[in-house]
């Protein structure tokens, strides 16, 4: 009896052993997947895409291929796309490797957080050519939990893209790029004395002007300043052409005309609602009305034939409204010059200092001119 109750105890010892065993073993290394080692996404496939879409957070970013291999942000009123920020962007995707498989375990890929942050690669049809979600960074160690679809594999990839997903912020901001050696004249307006020509034959040559005071000259260095601000506007900001403070800035604007040596002619023209001040609206007095008059007694008080004190009036009050944005428009006498497409389509901020950096009388555009030294006769020989 007694050996029978061991053999039972003993049987009874292992099947427990055997059910922590399989209930405490550590999950399998998952079976090697042939893209461990490779590139995130192969650029054969980036090269295919007429698309770029990534979202995170219920934002997304679309830019969309033009058949003359440029880009533009469809998701912000189309405007071409900042081609060094994209290249940056596509060079971190292509570049990343896939590390390691991490699971094919359902519950541990719920753990790493996959949610709505994705980069879809897709073709003219929007059909998708390439799709990953991204999930959580490693809590040691660099890059990035991917998932490729919707496949039952979690990897980890060395990806450190950030996705930026202000659609605005993936434009490419520069209006006019102009060459400053290119420029063969400028017209400068200004309020008081009218407009003053700037012009030179040649690159190199001096610039003169059409009203140069006497005893003055062109000061090259704040031309040179003033034609490096024009050539090279970038926007901070766009509204729609009939919005009220792009309307207001027309009105106040002022019109700078640049011809180049190759006869094309631009205009550029900056203006904003100027700065107001405004008269306060007098407060309510609580104690207007009869009963400010005081009672009865008062009233008798008063009647003493002495004449009443004149009453002041109160100091008026103003409150001043703020100068609005700064608003640029850039026109080009060549019409296929794709900014006057572009000048359609949007009004265009610029900074505050882009129109108050502007020389804003004639006299900032001369310095005295140097005085000739006198000469000296000729001294007589002696024979």
């Amino acid at each position: 009896m007694k050996l029978k109750s061991i053999l039972i105890a003993v049987a009874v010892l292992g099947a427990l052993s055997a059910v922590a065993f399989f209930a405490t073993r550590p999950e399998p290394p998952p079976v090697a997947d042939p893209r461990v080692g490779q590139s995130l996404v192969d650029r054969t496939v980036v090269e295919k895409a007429a698309k770029l879409r990534f979202s995170d957070q219920g934002k997304t970013v679309t830019l969309v291929r033009q058949p003359d291999a440029t880009w533009r942000v469809a998701s912000y009123h189309d405007l071409p796309a900042d081609f060094s920020k994209l290249s940056g962007f596509i060079g971190n995707l292509t570049d990343a490797k896939l590390d390691r498989l991490v699971t094919s375990s359902a519950d541990r890929i719920a753990r790493l957080e996959f949610k709505d942050t994705k980069i879809d690669l897709l073709d003219a049809s929007d059909k998708e050519l390439w799709t990953i979600t991204l999930g959580k960074n490693p809590d040691t160690g660099g890059g990035r939990y991917v998932r490729y679809g919707t496949e039952q594999k979690a990897f980890l990839a060395s990806l450190g893209a950030y996705l930026d997903t202000e659609s605005k912020n993936w434009a490419n901001t520069e209006l006019l790029a102009l060459k400053v050696d290119d420029v063969m004249k400028i017209e400068v307006p200004f309020a008081e004395g009218g407009p003053v020509t700037l012009t030179r034959a040649k690159k190199e040559d001096p610039w003169t002007a059409d009203k140069t005071p006497a005893g003055q000259k062109v000061k090259a260095d704040r031309v040179s300043s003033l034609l490096s601000t024009l050539s090279s506007i970038r926007f901070s900001d766009t509204n729609e052409p009939a919005d009220p403070a792009a309307v207001a800035a027309k009105a106040s604007q002022r019109t700078f005309k640049i011809e180049t040596f190759d006869k094309k002619v631009l205009t550029v023209a900056l203006g904003r609602k100027p700065e107001e001040k405004k008269l306060k609206a007098p407060a309510a007095d609580a104690k207007a009305g009869p009963s400010s008059l005081g009672s009865a007694a008062d009233l008798a008080k008063k009647g003493d034939g002495k004449p009443a004190e004149p009453e002041k009036l109160p100091t008026p009050e103003f409150e001043t409204i703020p100068a609005g944005p700064v608003f640029v428009t850039i026109s080009n006498s060549d019409a296929a010059a794709p900014v006057n497409a572009l000048m359609a389509k949007r009004a265009f901020q610029t900074s505050d200092y882009t129109f108050t950096g502007l020389p804003q009388k004639p006299d900032e555009l001369f310095e005295p001119a140097p005085v000739a030294a006198p000469t000296k006769p000729e001294e007589k020989k002696v024979p």
